[in-house]
């Protein structure tokens, strides 16, 4: 009896990791359908690179149809709020009056504030309290070496001429938030390990670009998760708790309209990816090829 019991277990065992397996995308894709039985219309989720040079830029026929058949547009945040720039002024600085140079030693402040001003045409003076990570967003356009597009506000203007309204999965004050939950020192050695490897960061970055118009999702999930320049141990609070907390304004959404989703491409993969959550909610999900 002991033996069968167990022997059923590890059966049930098995068939819980199957079906767990079952839910994460396979396929190469960025755009994916979402339905549901009782659902009138589909909703879409797309998955974008925030930054990208005007080279490898691309707005498939497919994605231009899937919006047109939404009602509206859900953003990682509602890039079309006329205060974000006031609530980001509001959110952007470390508590409790920490400064950047209290972070790194005098040379690597020095040198960081070299770059910035020969690179990036200003100097750290305007950033000195910032959270380290929104330093981050100029040193991009440095390690492109191209003046870059951004999918986010494409799908702004798309959604502009379609009278279409633009909302946000989370609020900005939730995305500034998750900056103070990780250490100020790491990220500011973050970037200071960015800025003297730059070469291996374009190249990582080269990489990501690669997997990205191969639109290999599974690829990009696993490079976001070994990038020595990305999440650095903050998977839980930087993705997966992220992904775990859209899914049901995701489903209130759907609910409401047809939804055209767009987040970065590293929150589609894995088990606790986008796509494999929806699919556990008894959501089918889809790539649109």
């Amino acid at each position: 009896m002991k033996i069968r019991v167990l022997g059923f277990l590890g059966l049930m065992f098995c068939f819980l990791v199957e079906a767990g397996v079952a839910q994460v995308p396979s396929e190469n894709a960025l755009l994916w359908e979402i339905s549901k039985p009782g659902q009138a219309k589909p909703s879409y989720l797309f998955g974008t690179i925030h930054l990208i040079c005007p080279a490898d830029f691309v707005l498939s026929d497919s994605l231009k149809s899937a919006v047109t058949k939404s009602g509206q547009i859900a953003l990682e945040m509602d890039m079309d709020d006329p205060g974000m720039m006031m609530t980001m002024m509001k959110s952007m600085n470390m508590k409790d009056g920490v400064e950047l140079k209290s972070l790194i030693t005098e040379s690597e402040y020095n040198q960081l504030n070299r770059f910035y001003t020969d690179s990036v045409g200003m100097g750290l003076a305007l950033l000195e309290k910032a959270k380290p990570f929104v330093l981050m967003g100029p040193l991009f356009h440095a390690v492109l070496a191209c003046q870059p597009q951004s999918y986010e506000m494409t799908l702004v203007e798309l959604a502009k001429k379609q009278n279409m309204e633009v909302v946000g999965l989370e609020a900005l004050e939730e995305q500034m938030a998750i900056f103070d939950s990780i250490p100020y020192k790491e990220q500011a050695k973050m970037i200071v390990s960015m800025i003297n490897d730059r070469p291996k960061a374009r190249k990582e970055f080269e990489e990501m670009v690669a997997l990205y118009k191969r639109q290999n999702i599974r690829g990009l999930y696993d490079l976001t998760m070994k990038s020595e320049y990305g999440l650095e141990g903050n998977e839980e609070i930087m993705l997966f708790d992220r992904n775990k907390k859209w899914i049901p304004r995701i489903q209130k959404m759907i609910s409401e309209k047809p939804t055209f989703f767009a987040v970065g491409a590293a929150h589609l993969g894995g088990e606790k990816g986008v796509i494999a959550l929806l699919r556990g909610q008894g959501f089918k999900v889809r790539p649109v090829l």
